[in-house]
């Protein structure tokens, strides 16, 4: 391809009204065709059928094994460890921990290694896993959780970057939640699966929850042994698509924007980029929307055993929970990349949330009025949480810094669950007055830092207008190839 941009004018929110239509070349005065719609729609199919159910089930795993220690502990794990007080909520706060320490550093290294590696974490967290059915204390169990937080580190983050390396803008958001309601079916499988387990009790000398642990890490590890050859590599070495189809996939990434190719990293490089304003108000944004899908996971069995079910119907009532709140998330999400809005859907998902959060600090005596409240709270968490890290990904260019961004959201963003894990408060139980009057603060938060981000970048956007007026409509690009964000034509989508 050996084109030079063509400037047009354009409405597309997500680029300068004069946009770069193809593929970048410093040969000047080459005007190349525009892009085949009907391969680019053949491209977009094969690539959903190679790409996203990989990374679904990878992620479907992923999310039983983080979440499955709020099944185990009302399957006899509470009992059996002494986890009085607040011993429980340590154990789910340590893997936290151990995400936040990692998650930077891992996925720096996922990107500078390439796709396969997070096959290699994806084994070293089912060891983990085994290793929590395994324990004879308390302290054996933050052990193996503080571990198990390190090794999955840097999946959630590797696999958004993956995905918007494939995809453009204007399709990232559906291909993302498609792969984020993984982890929502996860939920509702984990309470499906941790109920059949639950009549395992007694055998091998082990409990039943015991079992929950064994047996998930053992399918934890068999996957990510098969997954090593079958996880995609980075759009510039695939080799499952014909020569053209990889040719056209590379002009569509570069035309979209934002694109780097000769990237280095340095410390110095990745101190640089995490003093940008725009990821730290995306943490915010992610954190407080974290913190209440993580409250979720961890303590709707136990709040659902406190309204009266037994301890396998409450498993059981969590699955209609999740399957609602996948179906939520994905029809707004695509109604929020068809109009290309972010902000206005992010606060669609936190009014829900929050709608729920009023719910359960009410307390009505109804059970059921407190079930529904589950209901909103998963809808409107799991419809805010891929928003935020899309819209960060998205306005943060290519590159080593997209991987920055994606590991500082969602590994610091999700302190919230440090936050979660401290103020279900033991005593509290089932009714946790504390924990849902918290998540709504923060979801708050999280609504205040979206709008933060939204003023901002329409104010830069302005300015980038004005600033584009003074250069040459076709720009030169070999003098601007390579600038990522900073590139003339860049605009931050809203």
């Amino acid at each position: 391809m050996t084109a030079t941009p063509t400037l047009s004018t354009s409405s597309d929110p997500e680029k300068n009204p004069a946009v770069i239509s193809e593929a970048r070349s410093p040969s000047p005065n080459v005007i190349h065709p525009p892009l085949d719609r009907t391969a680019e729609t053949r491209l977009k199919r094969k690539l959903d059928l190679r790409i996203l159910p990989v990374l679904w089930v990878l992620y479907l795993v992923n999310f039983v094994d983080r979440a499955n220690i709020g099944n185990a502990k009302i399957q006899g794990m509470e009992k059996e460890l002494d986890l009085y007080g607040q011993r429980f909520n340590i154990a789910v706060w340590v893997f936290n921990l151990g995400y936040l320490v990692a998650g930077v550093p891992l996925i720096i290294a996922f990107k500078k290694y390439g796709p396969k590696s997070l096959a290699v974490s994806m084994f070293c967290w089912g060891i983990t896993v085994i290793g929590c059915g395994l324990v004879k204390n308390f302290q054996g169990l933050v052990a193996c959780r503080l571990l198990e937080g390190m090794a999955e580190a840097p999946y959630i983050p590797g696999a958004a970057y993956l995905i918007g390396a494939y995809y453009k803008k204007d399709e990232y958001l559906t291909r993302y939640v498609f792969f984020c309601t993984a982890g929502i079916i996860a939920g509702a499988f984990n309470g499906f699966l941790s109920s059949l387990i639950a009549k395992m009790d007694g055998t091998g000398g082990y409990g039943a929850w015991r079992w929950i642990f064994i047996i998930e890490g053992i399918i934890t590890i068999v996957v990510s042994l098969g997954s090593f050859f079958v996880i995609p590599p980075f759009p510039e070495d695939c080799t499952f698509l014909a020569p053209e189809e990889k040719e056209l996939l590379l002009a569509r990434t570069r035309a979209d924007g934002g694109d780097v190719t000769n990237d280095d990293l340095s410390v110095r490089r990745v101190l640089h980029d995490l003093k940008d304003w725009k990821i730290w108000t995306a943490v915010l944004m992610h954190l407080g929307v974290t913190e209440n899908a993580n409250s979720i996971a961890n303590f709707q069995p136990t709040i659902l055993k406190g309204l009266g079910y037994t301890a396998t119907q409450a498993q059981i009532h969590t699955i209609p929970v999740y399957l609602v709140g996948a179906a939520f998330s994905v029809i707004f999400a695509y109604l929020s990349e068809y109009l290309r809005q972010r902000y206005f859907f992010y606060l669609l998902g936190w009014a829900v949330l929050a709608t729920g959060l009023i719910v359960e600090i009410a307390q009505p005596n109804a059970a059921g009025v407190r079930y529904m409240g589950m209901f909103f709270m998963a809808s409107g968490a799991y419809l805010a949480m891929p928003i935020s890290i899309v819209w960060i990904a998205i306005n943060v260019g290519k590159g080593y810094k997209r991987s920055i961004a994606l590991g500082a959201i969602i590994n610091f963003g999700t302190a919230g669950a440090f936050v979660s894990s401290n103020v279900f408060l033991k005593r509290e139980e089932p009714k946790f007055h504390t924990g849902f009057s918290t998540g709504l603060g923060l979801a708050c938060m999280g609504a205040t830092a979206a709008s933060v981000m939204y003023v901002g970048c329409m104010l830069e956007n302005k300015k980038r207008d004005e600033r584009r007026k003074e250069l040459p409509a076709v720009l030169d690009e070999g003098m601007v190839v390579d600038l990522g964000e900073k590139h003339p034509d860049f605009r931050y989508s809203l």
